[in-house]
């Protein structure tokens, strides 16, 4: 336990003292091991404070203490290009539209409008899944390694689709979603939300630990503005959502709608994350056609500019 190592490091030290050190010296040498030992624990729990960015054929993770405007510090990048994903497959990863993080910050959920949906391992960079989509907008991992993906509008799109990881590219089920656009998955209430262009959903999971799961809608709500966009996660009762001209929170318990007042009159937000406790947010938003090339943060403001791709969505690496 800590506490012995302490004792053992004291008694040590003042043991030495028969060797000519005194036993004031020795208190200060014990206090100096004691603050180390403090100092180390405080580092050890410390979270990164990192952020996962997307566009083009690229997902990038950037550590944001350490970057300022184009200053970027880059501890991590992958394209689909030079993956292990098969060569027939690469093509549909040309737009990548959402990289969330699941597994304590090792997994990158990634999916592509060009028609892909895939699982980076971020310690290896191995592809733990991909899958054919078509205008893939997101994707969410579900309880035994199931994993959702949101179509938006395409013949063979406007729905979502489960599949499992064992088993890439075969879709267990799907329901209409007209232009799909973001899931998320409730742990706490054990219900799917999928987001379209005017409506949210709820899902249940149904004959879960069977060969045939399937997800059961339980309710829907109209959203205050139409086309629907990003879809995240708040609190334990509260889900975050964008649409092309506002950015809103649903309270899930009272089922009230109201604008989310730190982006509120912004328009064509294209992905947004924020922190209740803390405040942190970062959000991108379309300003050349549907991209951009800046990362907005607040608490503390930072604006992070890649020249080089065509951003699309931000999310924070998330350490469970």
């Amino acid at each position: 336990t800590e506490r012995s190592d302490y004792k053992f490091v004291k008694n040590s030290f003042l043991n030495s003292s028969q060797n000519g050190y005194k036993k004031k010296n020795m208190k200060k040498i014990y206090a100096i091991f004691i603050l180390f030992f403090v100092l180390c624990a405080c580092a050890t729990g410390q979270k990164k404070n990192e952020i996962v960015v997307c566009g083009d054929d690229k997902v990038w993770i950037v550590n944001v203490d350490n970057s300022e405007g184009k200053n970027l510090d880059i501890v991590w990048k992958w394209n689909a290009q030079e993956s292990n994903i098969p060569d027939d497959f690469k093509k549909y990863f040309q737009g990548m539209d959402e990289c969330k993080t699941a597994k304590n910050g090792d997994w990158l959920l990634t999916s592509s409008s060009a028609g892909g949906a895939a699982i980076i391992e971020r310690s290896s960079e191995k592809c733990l899944f991909y899958a054919r989509v078509p205008a893939a907008h997101s994707i969410e991992l579900l309880p035994d390694n199931r994993v959702v993906v949101a179509l938006s509008h395409n013949e063979e799109g406007d729905c979502i689709q489960l599949f499992d990881i064992n088993h890439p590219n075969q879709v267990l089920f799907q329901d209409s979603l007209f232009w799909g656009h973001g899931v998320i998955w409730m742990e706490n209430r054990q219900l799917l939300y999928a987001l379209g262009f005017n409506e949210l959903k709820a899902y249940s999971l149904k004959n879960w630990k069977s060969e045939q799961p399937t997800l059961q809608m339980e309710k829907v709500w109209k959203l205050p503005t139409d086309d629907g966009h990003d879809l995240i996660r708040i609190s334990e009762n509260e889900l975050g959502f964008t649409t092309s001209s506002g950015t809103y929170v649903i309270d899930l318990d009272t089922e009230k709608i109201v604008s989310f007042q730190p982006l509120e009159g912004k328009k064509f937000i294209k992905s947004f994350n924020y922190n209740k406790e803390n405040g942190i947010l970062s959000y991108t938003q379309a300003e050349i056609e549907w991209w951009t090339h800046n990362i907005y943060l607040e608490n503390p403001k930072k604006t992070l500019t890649i020249d080089s791709i065509n951003l699309y969505k931000v999310r924070p690496v998330i350490y469970e």
